[in-house]
């Protein structure tokens, strides 16, 4: 509900500057990354995974009533900082009862359906989040407000429904997950690299909808696009997810590189609003083919015992470049121009998608040479 509206109440209701919007959307997603491979690992060594992901959940809901009271925007700060630490309790936990309820034929699926799900979620929200605008004339308050009541209805559905395995019999057999770069498989550590240099570009999906109300569309109408993004990503990510267990993650991976450097490439070439409502579902396919699919590939190389601890640490990777990524973006377009942001985004895209692809070229060469 509540997304695609917060970048316009900061910088409309709140008269805040790109920059400093730049650098809450920076600082929550640095507080992220430092919660998702610390509770992951938590995750492990208590073998129990419900309780993170339901106070994470509980964060965000509390996180949705603070933006609401504020007057300016260091609460909002303070607000997305509490959000951002709920992301961080809930991620890598999350996964790992996914993963934990996955077969070898069925991880692109079950990570897909659940993205599916996710992106339902954020197309009927901002639907109605636009519903409220219209009807509370534009009070956005009053919309974050609302938003808490689903956040609640999630949470009890979460406690009594959400049941969860534990791999450990005794105290005596708890132990912290010590990852080893060392030692983990080379096609995982190349993995970890590549999801970090394409983080690095990725800044906040803020930005996108800054850069649709920059080229002329309104608040409403930056919503509806936002919508279609969301419809693209719940149509295509089972889909997506299937294709992975088909043809291998990492082959659906590398094309939803592919696709976010040409997005990117094009919200910053476009001068005409129009081709918005073309771009943003186009987007919805990159999400579609790499947020479930990520998690399906980096599943072939861990233990279920200790997936909290590698989740976590991809997710802290992709938070810190995010952290940056959106840092370097709002300098770009504060000093020089909104295109400037996106054109780095797409380089960035382009260089991991040749290390993942260039690499695995060798790495095969390499495997057949000893195998010879």
């Amino acid at each position: 509900m509540i997304y695609p509206i917060v970048p316009i109440f900061l910088t409309t209701v709140l008269k805040t500057s790109v920059p400093i919007l730049g650098l809450i959307e920076g600082i929550a997603e640095a507080t992220a990354a430092v919660g998702k491979y610390l509770f992951g690992t938590l995750s492990d060594y208590f073998q129990r995974r419900k309780i993170f992901v339901t106070l994470g959940y509980s964060f965000g809901a509390v996180s949705k009533i603070l933006i609401g009271l504020a007057q300016s925007w260091p609460l909002v700060l303070f607000a997305r900082f509490i959000d951002r630490t709920g992301k961080g309790l809930r991620t890598a936990p999350r996964d790992s009862i996914l993963f934990e309820n996955t077969t070898n034929f069925n991880r692109g699926f079950i990570f897909g359906f659940h993205r599916s799900l996710d992106s339902l979620g954020a197309v009927f929200g901002p639907i109605l989040g636009l519903m409220l605008l219209y009807f509370l004339k534009e009070n956005m308050r009053l919309v974050f407000f609302l938003a808490f009541i689903p956040s609640v209805f999630a949470l009890i559905l979460l406690i009594i429904a959400v049941k969860e395995k534990s791999w450990i019999k005794t105290d005596e057999e708890r132990h912290f997950v010590k990852i080893n770069f060392r030692s983990i498989n080379p096609h995982l550590k190349l993995f970890l690299l590549v999801s970090f240099i394409f983080a690095l570009g990725n800044s906040s999906d803020a930005f996108l909808i800054l850069r649709a109300k920059n080229l002329g569309l309104t608040t409403i109408l930056v919503t509806l696009t936002y919508v279609l993004y969301n419809i693209s990503q719940a149509v295509f990510a089972t889909p997506a997810g299937k294709l992975a267990d088909k043809i291998g993650a990492k082959k659906v991976f590398a094309l939803g590189l592919f696709i976010f450097s040409a997005v990117y490439f094009s919200f910053g070439i476009i001068k005409n609003p129009i081709f918005i409502w073309f771009i943003f579902p186009i987007y919805g396919i990159y999400i579609a083919f790499t947020d479930g699919v990520s998690k399906a590939y980096l599943s072939e190389f861990i233990d279920k015992k200790e997936s909290g601890s590698y989740f976590g640490l991809h997710q802290t990777l992709i938070a810190v470049g995010a952290f940056l990524a959106s840092a370097i973006g709002g300098i770009l377009w504060n000093k020089i121009n909104p295109s400037a942001t996106f054109y780095y985004g797409s380089l960035m895209a382009a260089l991991a998608l040749l290390i993942f692809l260039f690499s695995h070229r060798f790495q095969s060469k390499s495997l057949l040479e000893i195998n010879k």
